[in-house]
């Protein structure tokens, strides 16, 4: 007798982990782990210092949530930029910084983009989402998805930077189960290294043909979406 795979909604978060911790420590070449400890929480919310928040539609609904510390916010943006060739001294020092935002945005946006591909291709469930807003906080701010659910479920999971400063991904979806009946093949993956390089050698063309641009155009970043 063939034995079914279940897939769960804490099995969607760990995909969603997963796809956090690839990206970022691609984008920064850094190490970005999350505990293996997953809590049980009521509400999202966003919180200072600077939260993100994406909803997801269609195989399934729910909110994702992202919120960082100052120190964690400036060090992935420090750290990406400095990949991405840009010299120390024309980086933004403040975390209220509107580069700090854009870039953070971008980098939810391609942890987003690795993550929608990876449940595309793994439980050909197809789901859109909205583009990521980033918003510097200073109070904390409640969120709900704007639908019935059944069976709401919400968990909070943390993250460690290279430095040990601490961000937070908080997950709100229908408790749920994707049963596979049959087996199939999965696709080719989207390897997020490759989407880095380009948006690396994108930057690196524009300041070689305007020397003026040779500090940051966050115009570019916002048109490098996946």
């Amino acid at each position: 007798m063939k034995k079914t795979k279940t897939i769960t909604t804490d099995d969607i978060l760990l995909k969603l982990c997963q796809s956090i911790s690839t990206v970022l420590s691609k984008a920064t070449d850094s190490q970005i782990n999350y505990s293996a400890m997953v809590q049980k929480i009521n509400k999202t919310s966003l919180k200072p210092d600077i939260g993100c928040f994406v909803l997801f539609d269609g195989g399934f609904t729910g909110l994702v949530v992202t919120n960082f510390s100052q120190q964690a916010a400036l060090e992935l943006y420090q750290e990406y930029m400095l990949k991405m060739g840009i010299p120390q001294d024309d980086l933004a020092i403040h975390h209220t910084a509107d580069e700090v935002a854009d870039v953070l945005g971008e980098l939810m946006n391609q942890v987003v983009g690795d993550f929608t591909s990876k449940i595309r291709r793994e439980l050909r469930i197809s789901i859109t989402q909205n583009q990521p807003k980033m918003l510097a906080l200073n109070k904390q701010v409640l969120l709900s998805v704007d639908t019935n659910l059944d069976r709401p479920q919400a968990r909070r999971v943390s993250f460690t930077t290279a430095n040990n400063n601490i961000f937070y991904l908080e997950l709100a979806m229908d408790k749920t189960e994707f049963i596979q009946l049959e087996e199939f093949e999965q696709q080719d993956e989207v390897d997020p290294d490759v989407i880095i390089e380009n948006a690396k050698k994108d930057q690196q063309k524009q300041a070689q043909n305007d020397p003026a641009l040779s500090n940051v155009d966050y115009d570019l970043l916002d048109e490098l979406g996946i």
